[in-house]
């Protein structure tokens, strides 16, 4: 087995269908386990057996203050995040270099590490699309620079005929994946490192 630390926001939990925390899980109304990325990867490999540490809202500071226990006796970290930071209005190199931090920790602590980049957000095009656009390109340099791999959600998620934009059978709610989306996450855009 090889055991993946998913660290991040909304995304990595699985919203709206899913949440890790069981608390959290309760309030929604009909959970599915398949509102994961994590959940497609695992079917598609069964060697990998994923800890979700997704928390719904966090921005990338936040994030990095879990890392050492979402960490903690894992082979792979993924770190996602970067959303919560543009609805907020924070600056995106601030957000870009926390989650350099987050990764410069992973490989210290002896970790296989991706970096994911952030999707499209139907309901903040289109004056999200320009910061989510930047990051981006700040977190495939990022990549580049650590020699960690770089997760192309936005890519497998974007509409062609709506750039900046989930295809509408892709999100459930204009802000996270749809079942439909989660699945392309975790069949089409993840991969080991």
């Amino acid at each position: 087995m090889i055991l993946v630390a998913a660290l991040g926001d909304s995304i990595t939990a699985g919203s709206p269908g899913w949440d890790p925390d069981p608390a959290v899980r309760r309030r929604i109304e009909a959970p599915d386990a398949r509102s994961q990325y994590e959940f497609w990867a695992a079917r598609r490999d069964p060697r990998l057996e994923f800890r979700n540490c997704g928390v719904y809202g966090q921005r990338t500071d936040e994030i990095a203050g879990r890392l050492e226990e979402c960490a903690s006796g894992a082979d792979v970290l993924i770190v996602q995040g970067g959303i919560n930071d543009i609805a907020q209005g924070r600056p995106v190199a601030r957000a870009a270099e926390n989650l350099r931090g987050m990764a410069r920790r992973g490989l210290e602590l002896g970790l296989a590490v991706c970096l994911a980049d952030v999707l499209p957000w139907n309901n903040g095009y289109p004056h999200a699309d320009g910061p989510i656009r930047t990051l981006n390109a700040l977190l495939a340099e990022v990549a580049r620079a650590e020699e960690v791999s770089l997760l192309r959600f936005h890519e497998a998620l974007e509409d062609d005929e709506r750039p900046g934009r989930m295809r509408e059978e892709w999100t459930s709610d204009g802000d996270h994946p749809s079942i439909e989306g989660y699945r392309r996450l975790g069949e089409r855009a993840f991969s080991l490192p």
